[in-house]
Formats: C-alpha cells, structure tokens, sequence
C-alpha cells in the first residue's frame, strides 16, 4: 500500500504507529499482538484492547508498512473460577484446576468451554471488520513448541528471580535461599495444576510431584504435553517467538514496575528481544444495561450484546472518538441517541456536508482533517467509503420504525430515496434502533416508544366537544397533510380548530396522541402525522 498524506494520519493511532516505526525502525514486517485468557464471556472490556491493536495495524499500514496482527488464546491457562452466568455451574466446579482446553463446554456445543468462548468472539470480529491471526496456546504448549523456550528459562530461573525483584519492596522480594521455578505442570494423571517441581536435570527432565492425587511424573520438555510457563514469563518468551514489536495493555499491567516492566527485563535478559512498544488503555464501564442483558448476563455485556444496540460503524467510532487512556462508558439508555448523533455529525464532516464552528481556517481544516481520519477508522472495511451513507437520524428512525411495526422494507419504501448502494449500512441501523426501541427505551426512554392504534379501538375519553374537535381534524387537516409546506403550518391549522371550539390547544394535542398511539405524548404532533400518513391516519380516526 501506498503511504498517505502525512497531515491526514492525525489520530492517536496514527501517532502511536510514527512511534513504533521510531523505535523499532524500519522492517519487512510488524508484528502487533494482543491476547487473553477466555475464562468466560469475553466482554466489551476486553474488547477495548482488540480494536486498539486493529486501529494501530490500521495506521501502520496506511503508512505502507507490511503488519501481521497476533491475536493469543491463553487457553492453557488454569481453569480458576467458575462465572456467574455459565449454565450448569456443578459441573464446572469439577473441573477448577484443570487446563480451559480440558474443561467441557456446558452450553453443550463446542468441544471445551475455552473454544466455546474463542468462537463467540472469532465469528462476530469479522462484524466489525477486524480479522487477526488467531493462536492458540494450548496446542503450541501441547505441540512442545516452547520447549528451548523452557529449558532457557529453567536454566536461568536465578536471572528471572532477579528480574522479578527488581520492582519488588523488600518485603515481597525473593530471597536468596527461595526455591523459584519457572515452569509449571498439569498432572498427567488428574490434569489439575496443584503440582510441586521437585527435581530439575539442568536440561529437560523435569520431576514433579501432584499435591492433589500423590502422582509423581518425571517428564521430558521436549515430548510431554503437560509443562508450561508462569506468565510473567511466557509473556516475553512468546515475545521473542513471535518478534511482537507492539503489544498494548491495561493499565493495572502498564502501571510503574508493573508486570510489563518486568517482562521487558526478562524478554531482553533471557531470550534477547528487545521488549515491543506498549500503550496503557483505560477501562470501559456501562451505563444503562438493559434489563434483558442484565438478567441474562449480570454486568458482563459481549460484542454481540453491544452490537445489538450499535451498528458496527458507531461501535468502531465509540473506541475510535475517545482516547485510549481515558476511562469511558458504553452506554444503552438514553445516550445511545447522543451517541449516534455524534456519530452522524462526524460522518457530515467526513462527506464535506457540514463545517465545524471553528472560526480561525487553519484551526477549522485541522479539526476536519481529524474528524475525518475517526471516521474512516470507525468504517468495517478500511480506508474512507467510496458509497455515502444515507443519513437519517436514530430518533427518527425509532419512530418511523414504530409507525411501520418494524417493518423495515416500509420504511426505506417510505424515506423514497434510497438508493440500493446504501441499503445494507442503513438495514443495520434500522435492526440496532427497533432493538433498542424494544429492549432498552421500555426502561430507559418509554417516552420514545409507542404502538400505533391500528387495531380499530378508540380512546374512551375523547367525547363531547373534545370528539368534534378530533373529527375536525379527522376531516379538515388530516386530508391535507401532504401539502403542508411546514410543520408549523399543520400545527397552526389545529391550533385553530382548538380556538374556535374553546379548547386549550395542549388539550387537542393530547386527544389526538390518545386517539393515534393512546398515550399522553409522542413524538411531535404535526411531523408524526405526516409520517403516518393521511391514508392510514384517516382509518385510524374513522372510529370517532
């Protein structure tokens, strides 16, 4: 790829990516890794550090640079805890201790509970426009791939105690006399963790003892399957096998003398690769769970529950927006609106369809030029779309989606402009608003959501001179609503009706969101009158 006009490569991304190429120089290729124990559902938090990766492949590439996006399954891990929102936790009690890879999957449709977890996140990335190479570090371990990778760290478990001392208080640090062990064993009988290294040849044979089932096992790092790294040391041995010139973490593992900086000495010390660039990403908190995930969930909410809620572009955009140390919430109430409206504003400036305030050009062209760049690493597929999106607001969507029962082929019929090249993004929208509608307003927003009275039912308190004001409108403004050149104007027509029957003209209002969606309130009258229609209004009303 070619590389990009510098002055447009303006986002953090792109500013972390000039650091990389800064720090490591210039390579056929650069490696950018990420990773994480699937222990459970992987959550929205998790997902902060994959699209933080993607967003930094992204720049390095646009900058012509070769990448190779790493993505570890840590699934050798120990099985610890059993989650909250796991079906048949009795099960899964049997099984602490034991490798993930080993535990089943009690959803009963994968062949372990890690692959379970691996696949829910593997088969929705590609949603979103992120496709890393996926490793799995189960079958690495179990294929002896590590095995010199081991024996060097075995070898110089004194260097690494030493490594692991050096941001340690005297109180927590290892003494002299202290037996450390790098390498860790799975029972080859029981398959639990709870073994001791009793004994180490200076080569490969390594012997242990099992504290659960009394199994004493001497073992060959080069052909047992059972033997792996603690991972303040797998991390940087993987560092090397994978010549990783980057790798982002959260900030309890960036922290000062925090995991990374003794990984970094053991990376250089033991295997004699330079530690890759790193970033600190804050945390991401959720506001306003819908009930349906929260009971289902509890306070986990995944990629596919988020992605229910935001088309992949605003997704994307969320991450994309806020900066990569700052702490943000993804929220499902009310904000989701403000949310996409920021979004639309975003996409207006990308298209040249709207300006920034900013009065001072050089100022203005610096702020297009950034909101621009966020919204092209915001697109699933990357680089700046060749089809401008057709752009409708998601209030307005939430109530033309109502109007029409969610009945989205109505509504694109009824906007009369879309054109077949904007269809699928807009279909995305339309089944993110209907959702939210449905599942997080009733909660959150239940002014937005109403049902049309189609069903032939009339509101029992709309009688007296309230039921002729109603038919008035019924007769004289409903079969003038598409000719209306304003809303005011249609509004003005019933303000009238109102004053020469004596009538508050609020009063009117609520009788006529009484006789059309039996509530108090709606969305505004005269544009939501002109939404539904003369035709299907005129049925509506004809009960009175």
């Amino acid at each position: 790829m070619s590389e990009r006009n510098i002055s447009e490569l303006c986002h953090w991304a792109d500013q972390q990516a000039e650091r990389i190429i800064k720090q490591k120089g210039e390579l056929d290729l650069y490696t950018c890794a990420s990773g994480i124990t699937p222990s459970g559902t992987v959550h929205i938090g998790n997902f902060r550090e994959i699209i933080t990766v993607d967003l930094i492949v992204r720049a390095l590439r646009d900058r012509g640079k070769n990448v190779r996006f790493i993505y570890s399954w840590d699934d050798y891990d120990v099985f610890r805890k059993v989650p909250g929102n796991m079906p048949k936790p009795e099960v899964l009690e049997e099984y602490l201790r034991y490798p993930i890879t080993m535990v089943p999957d009690t959803f009963d449709r994968d062949e372990n509970y890690a692959r379970h977890h691996e696949k829910d996140i593997e088969t929705q990335l590609p949603r979103v426009g992120i496709y890393p190479e996926f490793l799995y570090q189960a079958s690495r371990y179990r294929a002896n791939r590590y095995t010199e990778g081991m024996k060097i760290a075995m070898q110089k478990r004194d260097v690494i105690k030493d490594c692991l001392n050096t941001y340690r208080d005297d109180e927590h640090k290892m003494k002299p006399e202290d037996v450390y062990w790098p390498v860790a064993a799975f029972c080859c009988k029981c398959n639990k963790d709870t073994t001791e290294i009793q004994d180490y040849d200076g080569e490969y044979a390594v012997t242990y003892k099992c504290t659960s089932c009394g199994h004493v096992e001497k073992g060959d790092l080069r052909t047992s399957k059972e033997f792996k790294l603690g991972w303040r040391v797998d991390w940087p041995m993987r560092w090397n096998e994978e010549k990783v010139v980057f790798e982002p973490g959260g900030k309890d593992h960036i922290s000062p003398g925090g995991s990374y900086d003794t990984a970094k000495l053991v990376s250089k010390r033991l295997y004699g690769w330079d530690a890759p660039v790193t970033m600190k990403y804050d945390f991401v908190k959720l506001k306003g769970v819908p009930g349906k995930m929260s009971s289902s969930k509890g306070k986990v909410i995944s990629l596919v529950d988020a992605l229910e809620v935001y088309q992949p572009e605003v997704l994307r955009y969320i991450f994309a927006q806020n900066k990569v140390d700052h702490e943000f919430s993804i929220s499902f109430d009310l904000d989701v609106v403000t949310v996409y409206e920021a979004y639309d504003r975003t996409e207006r400036i990308a298209w040249g369809k709207e300006l920034p305030k900013e009065k001072d050009e050089k100022k203005r062209e610096s702020i297009i030029n950034h909101e621009k760049r966020i919204y092209e690493l915001s697109q699933v597929e990357p680089g700046f779309p060749k089809v401008e999106p057709y752009q409708i607001g998601f209030r307005l969507l939430t109530t033309l989606l109502q109007t029409y029962s969610g009945d989205v082929d109505a509504v694109i019929k009824s906007l009369g402009d879309v054109k077949p090249e904007q269809e699928e993004v807009l279909r995305r929208r339309c089944k993110c608003a209907w959702y939210w509608i449905n599942e997080s307003a009733p909660d959150c927003a239940p002014d937005f959501c109403f049902k049309i009275r189609d069903d032939g039912s009339r509101a029992e308190d709309i009688e007296g001179t309230m039921l002729e004001a109603v038919r008035r409108v019924r007769d004289e403004v409903v079969p003038k609503i598409g000719t209306f050149a304003q809303d005011k104007e249609c509004q003005q027509a019933m303000y009238d009706i109102a004053t020469e029957l004596g009538l508050e003209a609020k009063a009117l209002f609520t009788a006529m969101y009484h006789a059309i969606i039996g509530k108090d309130q709606g969305p505004r009258l005269a544009n939501f009158m002109k939404i539904i229609g003369k035709e299907k209004l005129t049925k509506i009303l004809s009960v009175y």
